[in-house]
């Protein structure tokens, strides 16, 4: 497998006034990560929510929500054009998908011919369940590259260890974690989530955060985060397991050179053996009751 050149966007969130103004952005931002060679752009969850500035309702959970609901297939059309014209592997994001009776938050990966995958969001939010009413979708999936297999663990789901140890399990080797968070609270349980399954299973995760403020939106009013990307932490790693990362809250792309060979080079030879030691469900812990009087 050969080196990967990933680009990791800090999407800075604004309110634009039409879709063809969204449209012209999302267009300057490709361009500049494909012309720094960028090969896989990897941009936030639900960043296309700030599209529902443009359409009445604004402000109203529930209404930006059907907004954007109600141009998903122009939406998809848009990120395939992005994918061919650039010639790039291209997650957009999360967007929300309406299906029957229910809305999913699914991340579509766009391959340079205009072909889409998609993985669901898995375990959902508070806010999504109780406000919006979003459901969990399709279990965790990994998708066939050129640089091998890859998964996508939308912002919450990759704080449950299990379901980015099934995707590493069938051989992800990258993890894509688009997020959307509005504190820092939130965006540091993301963070630190995706450096413990970097470490736990010796892969590479990135994040792709939200910033900014947009104070005419309700579901993305304000926003924190940078762009990161980590690894595993051990020789021939930095230190810290940080691979590249952006500062708080400035928005902007980070770009990455990751060789998969590093990670097989780690789990054979590394100090430790996370990846292989990685235990097997444990039985449930035993409850040792005090012998004092």
């Amino acid at each position: 497998m050969s080196v990967l050149r990933l680009g990791v966007l800090a999407y800075p969130v604004e309110q634009p006034d039409s879709f063809e103004a969204y449209a012209s952005k999302l267009g300057a931002l490709a361009a500049e990560g494909a012309a720094a060679g960028g090969q896989l752009l990897v941009m936030p969850e639900y960043a296309c929510m700030e599209l529902a500035a443009a359409y009445p309702g604004a402000g109203d959970v529930a209404r930006e929500l059907a907004s954007v609901c109600a141009v998903r297939d122009r939406l998809v059309s848009l990120f395939a054009d992005l994918a061919r014209r650039h010639r790039v592997w291209l997650l957009p994001g999360s967007m929300p998908w309406p299906e029957a009776a229910e809305v999913r938050n699914r991340a579509p990966l766009f391959a340079p011919d205009g072909s889409v995958r998609f993985q669901d969001k898995r375990v959902m939010t508070r806010f999504e369940a109780e406000r919006w009413g979003v459901a969990g979708g399709a279990p965790p999936a990994v998708f066939a590259t050129p640089w091998g297999r890859i998964g996508v663990s939308v912002c919450y789901d990759v704080e449950f260890s299990p379901l980015v140890r099934s995707q590493v399990e069938a051989g992800a080797w990258l993890i894509l974690t688009p997020s959307c968070t509005d504190s820092l609270h939130g965006f540091n349980r993301v963070r630190l989530s995706a450096r413990a399954r970097a470490l736990e299973n010796q892969c590479f995760v990135a994040v792709a955060p939200t910033v900014g403020l947009a104070p005419g939106l309700a579901t993305l009013d304000e926003n924190h985060g940078y762009a990161a990307v980590f690894g595993p932490v051990d020789r021939g790693f930095a230190e810290d397991g940080v691979v590249v990362r952006g500062q708080l809250d400035v928005p902007g792309w980070v770009y990455a050179d990751l060789d998969p060979a590093r990670l097989e080079v780690v789990r054979a030879e590394g100090a430790v053996r996370n990846f292989r030691d990685f235990p097997d469900r444990p039985a449930p812990a035993r409850i040792i009751e005090s012998e004092a009087a």
